[in-house]
């Protein structure tokens, strides 16, 4: 087996002697590339942020953002990483080296005060620089002000400010940092980065990385996947490693055998079936929201509320409910959509609807060393959704309550509710009382009201520290209630 490596800024770089557990912001600092900051080691921060090169949803190749404080550097053995340091283009002649558009504009319009965060700032920058569907709105110019085109999240230049969500400024503040994003215009016919786009990613590398006491282990396909999962029944699943990867560093958690899947192509499918849709386990948030395009407006209203762009580049559903935790952002929208796990091992496969999945806190009908592969949505979709996230901040953040309505109302009167919560009990539940209290009942503020107080009685919250059990009893019922007023008020002509 080759040695692990990873071409960082253009060059090849072995990854020995580092740790198996070793990120790829250590790893980079470490070879001196200290662009690349921590400051929160959680992947709240944006700091660490850098361009890997990964398999695109326009072009062959998209240059996407991730946390480099989360990922393992074996992780990413045989793949492509940009620093900040990178975006540069070298001077020749000891002429001093070209600054990036991203960072000329940063630079310029004042988006740079103590610095810390800046590297990080300009690497999710420039992933959207590059994203290939980005465009300005007709009739509107690179550098305009946004009522000449697009809003307040959006710039005149197609810029969408949320791919930004993951990275913190404590010091210039976030005007000049926006005046920068929106005034960057398109990538140049010979720039390098834009040129690399139109050829394939890296493919995925089998990788058995040991160091010690300690392996990283990437099998080439999911058979070899679940026997080694047979064989070593201690070993530890990852995929994007944006829960794992805040384990190792705030918790010091330290495995003897990391089993990598992320890239495992039985577990990278995403199809839409005539009578269902199945989405791999380790497709990426991102990828499913960009090749899903909304066509489930469920899921589309999920997205944008679950963390930020840096964390959605890496995370997964498989890894989302393979953790079970009760307060997931994806398990209440599932639930509502009646998804069922595929769930598979040495001996075969099996599907378990996820109404069924979770059996406890943190705990669920998996067995030990099970995987999830995919994700099944039934088809065809209820049409009256709504995704009710209660947090602390608007985006970014974990929820005190999360509820997914999916409900079916013709003439009038609601023909199917499906409606599931986080936040309110030890698992992710169904509200199966409260969909019995709307089902073949007239869609009226009756209804809604006495629905709503029966969804207050769901669950059995708790006093914590982002909310008392009465404020999560509350919100649960007036989400039904804004439920009810999102569908029925007028729309201004």
């Amino acid at each position: 087996m080759v040695a692990a490596r990873i071409t960082v800024n253009g060059k090849e770089t072995p990854l020995s002697p580092a740790a198996p557990h070793t990120t790829v912001l250590d790893f980079l600092r470490e070879r001196g590339l200290t662009g690349t900051k921590e400051g929160c080691a959680e992947g709240e921060c944006g700091a660490c942020s850098v361009l890997v090169a990964r398999p695109g949803v326009h072009k062959p190749t998209d240059w996407v953002a991730v946390n480099a404080c989360l990922v393992p550097a074996a992780a990413l053995d045989g793949q492509e990483v940009i620093t900040s340091e990178g975006l540069f283009t070298a001077g020749e002649d000891g002429t001093p080296p070209t600054l990036h558009p991203v960072q000329k504009e940063m630079a310029v319009r004042g988006g740079s005060q103590c610095g810390y965060c800046t590297p990080g700032f300009v690497c999710s920058m420039a992933s959207e620089y590059y994203r290939p569907d980005r465009c300005a709105p007709c009739g509107s110019a690179a550098g305009a002000d946004p009522a000449a085109g697009g809003d307040a999240e959006h710039g005149p230049n197609g810029f969408d400010l949320h791919s930004l969500s993951g990275n913190l400024c404590r010091c210039t503040g976030y005007r000049p940092i926006r005046d920068a994003a929106f005034a960057v215009g398109e990538p140049t016919e010979d720039d390098p980065l834009a040129q690399r786009r139109e050829q394939a990613a890296p493919a995925p590398v089998a990788t058995e990385y040991v160091q010690g006491d300690s392996a990283f282990v990437r099998p080439r396909t999911l058979a070899e996947t679940v026997q080694l999962l047979r064989e070593r029944p201690e070993a530890v699943v990852v995929a994007g490693s944006t829960d794992y990867g805040v384990e190792v560093n705030i918790r010091s958690r330290r495995d003897s055998c990391v089993v990598a899947i992320d890239r495992l192509p039985e577990l990278r499918e995403l199809r839409v079936e005539s009578d269902h849709i199945e989405i791999g386990a380790a497709v990426t948030l991102t990828e499913i929201e960009r090749r899903l395009d909304g066509s489930v407006p469920l899921l589309a209203e999920l997205f944008p509320q679950f963390a930020s762009r840096l964390i959605r580049n890496s995370a997964t559903l498989g890894g989302n409910l393979g953790t079970g935790s009760p307060i997931g952002d994806s398990p209440p929208v599932l639930l509502a959509l009646e998804a069922s796990l595929v769930l598979t091992d040495a001996d075969g496969e099996r599907e378990v609807p996820l109404a069924e999945y979770f059996t406890g806190y943190r705990q669920s009908v998996r067995r030990a060393g099970e995987l999830i592969r995919a994700v099944r949505i039934p088809l065809p979709l209820s049409r009256t959704v709504a995704f009710h996230k209660i947090a602390k901040r608007r985006f970014d953040d974990i929820s005190s309550v999360a509820v997914g309505f999916a409900l079916d109302i013709d003439g009038g009167i609601v023909r199917k509710a499906r409606i599931g919560l986080g936040g309110v009990a030890a698992t992710p539940i169904r509200a199966l009382a409260v969909e019995e209290a709307l089902e073949g009942k007239a869609w009226t503020a009756e209804t809604a009201e006495a629905a709503a107080e029966v969804l207050k009685a769901q669950g059995t919250p708790m006093n914590d520290h982002r909310a008392s059990a009465g404020y999560r009893s509350a919100m649960l019922g007036q989400s039904l209630l804004k439920l009810y007023a999102q569908t029925t008020e007028a729309v201004p002509s």
